[in-house]
């Protein structure tokens, strides 16, 4: 890795379709501004997409490769929700993981993680057979990283319990990792911390106060800045479609919070995504 990227947002999708258009452009601003990213598959074509793009560049674009667990059902998010300007609604298509596709994608030297893969308990009708699913693929995943010897980056949401107890059984200690987008309370925090697991936020902490403990109290060494581009646009930038170049925000938002510098926050937030994800 060069020494120059300022930031790097961990969790991007310039690899979905609301970057069709433009997506080269984007990573352009992005390095222009001295952001590097990883670009996050959830599904077959997401991750191929990853990959294939992340592979077009010498450094500064990586992949992250895996299947979201909202694709293992069918359910319809609507453009309101989503709330970002030019960025649709979708409704998901129902993938089953097939680990010979995503291990085939894991071994490219692109590949710096496996994910984004979890649990999702927010929209899917929570039947005992759909929890079970769920964990049964987010344990298929755990064992591709292992034998991959690659992080994960884990989605959650409204299901972290079950979340800490599947990562406990199968070993995810020893894989490592980081919980994107955390919106847990510091209790929650404090047990994937134990875990050894990092903590990514998002630009939600530039509008919402609850994340604010977690964010002063947890080792600067396990905290990681990102987007989750087009998604949740920080402030000055709500509403629009995010982007990676508006990781700035998040990282300038994280030094207030702390009462530090903005460039401690870049250069630790830089460094641990260095180490964790071997950049």
């Amino acid at each position: 890795m060069r020494n120059t990227w300022e930031l790097i947002d961990i969790h991007a999708h310039v690899n979905f379709n609301a970057f069709k258009d433009d997506g080269t452009e984007v990573i352009k601003r992005a390095h222009d501004a001295s952001i590097g990213m990883i670009l996050v598959g959830s599904q077959r074509d997401t991750s191929e997409r990853a990959v294939e793009m992340a592979s077009s560049y010498e450094d500064g674009v990586w992949a992250a490769v895996g299947l979201h667990p909202i694709h293992l059902t069918e359910f319809h998010v609507d453009a309101k929700e989503i709330g970002a300007a030019n960025v649709p609604g979708f409704t998901t298509r129902v993938e089953a993981f097939d680990e010979s596709i995503y291990r085939a994608l894991g071994e490219q030297t692109c590949v710096v993680a496996i994910g984004e893969c979890g649990l999702d308990y927010y929209r899917v009708e929570q039947s005992p057979e759909r929890k079970e699913l769920q964990h049964d693929v987010f344990a298929r995943h755990i064992a591709l990283a292992r034998e991959l010897k690659k992080p994960l980056i884990v989605h959650c949401r409204e299901a972290y319990q079950d979340l800490f107890g599947i990562l406990k059984g199968e070993g995810g200690a020893d894989v490592g990792g980081t919980i994107h987008f955390f919106a847990g309370d510091w209790e929650t925090a404090k047990q994937f911390l134990d875990l050894g697991f990092h903590l990514s936020f998002t630009g939600v902490i530039t509008f919402a106060n609850q994340y604010d403990e977690v964010v002063r109290k947890m080792p600067l060494g396990r905290l990681m800045v990102e987007t989750d581009a087009p998604y949740v646009s920080p402030v000055p930038y709500r509403g629009k479609r995010n982007e990676p170049a508006y990781v700035k925000e998040v990282a300038r938002r994280v030094a207030e919070i702390r009462g530090i510098s903005y460039e401690e926050v870049a250069r630790a937030t830089t460094e641990n995504a260095t180490k964790l994800f071997g950049l």
